[in-house]
């Protein structure tokens, strides 16, 4: 009998390369060719994000124009056929001849990796993009792309082709009695391949932020793809205070005056807006340079470590503690809403999308500059100050409180028993998180067909009783006394908010399966709202997914078929004609199991929604909004938003 090979051996052979290793193998990719091989090292990925990440290249630019005092208005244009068209009125590309490159400044900028003015000679002093890798890799990922030079009276103009390939040299094309850049582009379906189409909101949120960021920067973002073109401007006087008001607007703030501290130490211009609201989550946004740091970095570390100093010395000299008492940095933070943004002349960042701020010596100048200027300011307004510690006592003691009952939600592991399993969770046999799925359905009755359904080894199934918490209005002790909370939390065995391990998660897939009406829309919501406050790390690796069941079965005679829209129910009917059958799906109970694993829960065929977060600070603005306590904007969004049907009763 022939013996079988050791997973050693055939892993050897699987890895084991045949072939020379010489100085003929080592490949050099000349010019943008390895923008093109590995586009993802560069904008991080060639999905939607990646897409729209082009847009903020060249408007980069421009912003870093204006920061050095040279521009004020920047226009972005959607025109149709998705090209995109990105202006300012700032100094214009060099045209001149580079002497290094031997060609134009221009064509040098648009083709040269890491050719730009903010590698020195002091044409900038801060910059966040600024025509050094941004402005080559948009021109390597187009797959055309056009600069207009308006300068000293002249127009200047040159294309490239084909991955940023020169159609001809840069050449004078006539007069001009304008000054600034203007440059189109077509990203390239080739690398692009998921989508080309740029979404208007996504464009105009971060608009909005560039604004807010740079005041008395007009901002103008226009879209004629459709009938009627859609314009925004903007332009903020009061900058970043402006931005704290905004993401405030739909909470209730505990002082109308926003915290507003700035300084300049070492070259490096701080600026901090801050104020409180009677909610329990806080909402920091950091940027370096107009980047949002989403990570966080050295900016962020500078800000807390001032905040929970001078709070707890302020309420130490004031009697407000006890002796043994401290506040910790989550009790000083909780309801605040703060932007940090720092313009820094060489920023460091912890990898290449610019996400975590690295510098060392920007801890220590934002803690100075925030530290000195918040005890003055408590001092002066005595009355925001007790409001502020006395929130932060209040929260203090709501944290020791849940401490306690997080006690309650530990799961050690999988294997701990049917005491440490949740509710009525129905678990999977596999033990491999990565191919173990969670089903959270809504009540037993789907639970039941659920249930029934499922592959069992490796979707496990957890039904709720009832509506979840509303974790926007509520502190943490409460959240841990939500039983159906308390079960999710359990399930997935990873931990909550700064616990949380994702290491320790028992399923990398975690879906959410309502029913198709406005109850399942509400618990959906409630359930992400839990997601997005408390374990966000959930939805930012991709763990979080929304089940979408079928809304109909049109039937005639033998034949059936699923239809999620009414247009598909619409196209049956009148394939099937005269006779027809539809069953409009109220709820998944009143599937059988086996009609929901046919359509909802078979990987082969099932449709499921992957949830991401986008913008952090807009996903905040709109979940305060939604299930907060204000009820005008939430009427307004839904009826702005909200699709007007005929379900039949």
């Amino acid at each position: 009998m022939r013996e079988e090979k050791s997973a050693e051996i055939l892993e050897m052979e699987n890895i084991h390369v045949d072939h020379s290793y010489t100085a003929d193998d080592i490949q050099v990719l000349e010019g943008l060719e390895a923008v093109r091989k590995r586009p993802g090292m560069y904008i991080g990925t060639t999905g939607a994000r990646g897409l729209h990440h082009l847009v903020w290249e060249i408007v980069d630019n421009g912003i870093d124009e204006a920061l050095a005092g040279y521009a004020d208005e920047i226009d972005v244009v959607i025109e149709k056929d998705n090209v995109i068209c990105v202006s300012d009125n700032g100094r214009g590309m060099p045209v001149g001849i580079h002497e290094k490159t031997g060609i134009s400044a221009v064509e040098t900028i648009m083709t040269v990796l890491h050719a730009g003015g903010k590698f020195g000679g002091g044409a900038y002093k801060v910059s966040g993009g600024l025509h050094g890798v941004g402005a080559s890799v948009v021109n390597a990922l187009s797959e055309w792309l056009e600069v207009t030079v308006h300068q000293d009276g002249k127009r200047y103009f040159i294309r490239f082709e084909q991955g940023g390939h020169p159609s001809a040299p840069l050449k004078e094309i006539g007069a001009s009695d304008r000054h600034g850049t203007v440059v189109r582009f077509k990203a390239d379906p080739l690398i692009f391949t998921e989508t080309t189409e740029y979404d208007f909101e996504t464009l105009n949120t971060r608009i909005r932020q560039l604004a807010f960021l740079n005041r008395n920067i007009r901002l103008n973002l226009r879209d004629e793809r459709g009938d009627e073109p859609v314009s925004r401007s903007y332009c903020y006087e009061g900058g970043i205070i402006e931005y704290v008001r905004y993401l405030n607007q739909n909470k209730t703030v505990l002082h109308d005056e926003v915290v507003y501290v700035e300084g300049l130490q070492q070259g490096i211009l701080a600026e901090i807006a801050m104020q409180y609201n009677d909610g329990y989550m806080p909402n920091i946004y950091s940027f370096c340079n107009n980047i949002n740091t989403q990570e966080g970095g050295t900016h962020e570390d500078g800000f807390r470590l001032a905040l929970t100093r001078v709070l707890n010395n302020y309420a130490k000299n004031n009697n407000m503690l006890k002796k043994d008492e401290t506040l910790s940095g989550d009790d000083v933070r909780e309801g605040l809403t703060a932007i940090i943004s720092i313009k820094h002349p060489d920023p460091q960042y912890e990898g290449q999308t610019k996400t975590k701020l690295g510098n060392s010596e920007v801890r220590k100048i934002v803690s100075n500059i925030l530290g000195e200027q918040l005890e003055r300011f408590l001092m002066e307004h005595p009355d925001i100050a007790k409001t502020i510690v006395d929130k932060a006592i209040v929260a203090g003691k709501a944290r020791l409180a849940a401490k306690k009952a997080r006690e309650l939600t530990r799961r050690k592991s999988a294997l701990d028993g049917i005491s440490s399993l949740p509710g009525k969770l129905s678990d999977c046999s596999s033990r491999n998180a990565e191919e173990c799925e969670i089903y959270i359905v809504e009540g037993d009755s789907a639970g039941g067909s659920a249930k029934q359904g499922r592959n069992s080894r490796t979707q496990a199934i957890l039904p709720l009783r009832g509506k979840i918490l509303n974790v926007e209005k509520a502190r943490m002790h409460r959240i841990f006394e939500n039983a159906e909370i308390r079960s999710m939390i359990t399930a997935f065995g990873c931990g909550i908010q700064d616990e949380i391990d994702l290491s320790k998660l028992r399923y990398h897939k975690i879906i959410i399966m309502t029913d198709a009406d406005v109850d399942g829309s509400h618990i959906a919501t409630l359930m992400l709202t839990f997601f997005f406050r408390k374990m966000k790390e959930l939805i930012e690796n991709g763990h979080v997914y929304i089940a979408t069941p079928p809304l109909y079965l049109v039937k005639k005679g033998k034949q059936e078929r699923y239809c999620w829209t009414e247009e598909e129910r619409d196209k049956i009917s009148a394939e099937f004609g005269k006779g027809v059958h539809i069953q409009r799906y109220k709820g998944l109970g009143e599937m059988s199991d086996v009609q929901l694993w046919e359509t909802t829960m078979n990987p082969d065929t099932r449709i499921l929604r992957q949830v991401s977060i986008e913008n952090a600070a807009e996903a905040d603005r709109v979940f305060s909004m939604l299930m907060g306590d204000d009820v005008p904007p939430r009427r307004e969004f839904i009826e702005r938003h909200a699709t007007y049907a005929n379900i039949d009763a």
